[in-house]
């Protein structure tokens, strides 16, 4: 099939994705049969991905469709479309509309054709979405991080949830798609200093422990911190004595030491001098664990949009699952940082009621006044 020449295709070695040819026939159906129109009522000049074809959508949508008998007879409406459509395409000719009506394999396909361009609109509109999320999580220079990055999670959140009413519901697995390399998102060796620092900070004072539920060993870098902070939280939950020793003790039923640990190097690092509040380390590790599992979402959603054997269904379904784990640890962020109630008053301090005496049964007798 001929192509249809654009502004913005320069590189011809690029393969032709299947959705042009899909432009190519919806288009070519609606000039040769304009009435056809109304069969694609979800679909707008956005959703194309060239100007030219936006600018021949848009201008086919503009203009009152002709006599379908006078439209057979002559090309008055074909040149109205083509003078409309060049103010936004200049490069647009006669020859590339009848391009289009001859590559047009039928007409009456138009519903179908739409729905490829739609399917193929809404994998560019979250792909777009995710690198959104992805700029804003890796973004060192943002003031505040965590709150842009939310805001750019809810804004693809409703981006996949507008178009899950779109396309319709069914049994959909999920894709099969391999993850893509990730480069470290954060600075380990900060990271490392910070884990230490809390590891020494919560076995100095083990009674804020059990109230940092919030922190997970998901939420470390370095697995070796990930283990003890998993031993002293487990001490703490069972009110358990916790300090060097007992954790090194109950870091080694975790499987800790099998991992080629040093028991001396571990007693160390939960020895050294306390630095800090517990609470400033943690919510310094979930920071970064809130940024870096963003930065793997919006990854992982761009490897969605980039398999073209992703169909809408499982492009959605995917990145709901993806974004669910993120929502769990801004859940976990939310709880760490939100300031905790005031306790409800005292029930003593509230102003005690009168007791009610027994009712009287005789009316009372006069006052002195009136005697």
């Amino acid at each position: 099939m001929p192509r249809t020449p654009t502004s913005d295709e320069d590189d011809l070695d690029t393969p032709t994705p299947p959705v042009f040819f899909a432009e190519q026939a919806l288009l070519g159906a609606l000039l040769l049969e304009p009435h056809r129109l109304g069969e694609v009522p979800g679909i707008g000049p956005e959703a194309f991905s060239t100007a030219a074809h936006s600018a021949v959508f848009a201008a086919i949508r503009s203009l009152p469709a002709p006599d379908p008998d006078l439209h057979a007879q002559n090309t008055a409406w074909l040149d109205k479309v083509l003078a409309c459509a060049r103010k936004q395409a200049r490069g647009l000719s006669a020859s590339c509309l009848h391009t289009l009506i001859q590559v047009c394999p039928r007409p009456r396909h138009a519903p179908a054709y739409a729905r490829m361009i739609e399917a193929e609109h809404a994998r560019r509109t979250v792909r777009t979405g995710a690198q959104h999320l992805g700029q804003a999580a890796g973004d060192r220079t943002h003031p505040q991080p965590v709150p842009a990055t939310l805001a750019a999670a809810d804004a693809l959140t409703d981006v996949v949830d507008r178009l899950a009413a779109t396309f319709p519901s069914g049994p959909a697995s999920l894709p099969r798609t391999p993850e893509p390399t990730l480069a470290p998102a954060h600075d380990e060796a900060a990271a490392a200093e910070e884990e230490r620092s809390l590891l020494a900070a919560a076995t100095a004072r083990p009674a804020v422990i059990d109230q940092m539920r919030w922190l997970i060993a998901d939420d470390f870098v370095h697995p070796r911190n990930a283990g003890l902070w998993q031993a002293a939280t487990a001490l703490a939950r069972r009110h358990a004595a916790v300090d060097p020793v007992t954790v090194l003790w109950e870091a080694q039923h975790h499987a800790l030491l099998a991992t080629g640990a040093e028991p001396a190097e571990l007693l160390q690092a939960l020895a050294a001098p306390a630095a800090g509040d517990p609470h400033y380390w943690g919510e310094r590790i979930l920071h970064r664990s809130m940024l870096t599992t963003a930065h793997h979402v919006a990854r992982h959603i761009e490897a969605l949009t980039d398999a073209p054997a992703t169909t809408p269904q499982q492009l959605l379904l995917g990145s709901r699952r993806a974004l669910a784990s993120l929502n769990a640890v801004r859940a976990r962020w939310h709880q760490a940082t939100s300031p905790t109630p005031p306790p409800p008053p005292h029930a003593s301090k509230a102003p005690a009621r009168p007791r009610a005496g027994p009712p009287r049964t005789t009316a009372p007798g006069p006052s002195r006044a009136t005697r």
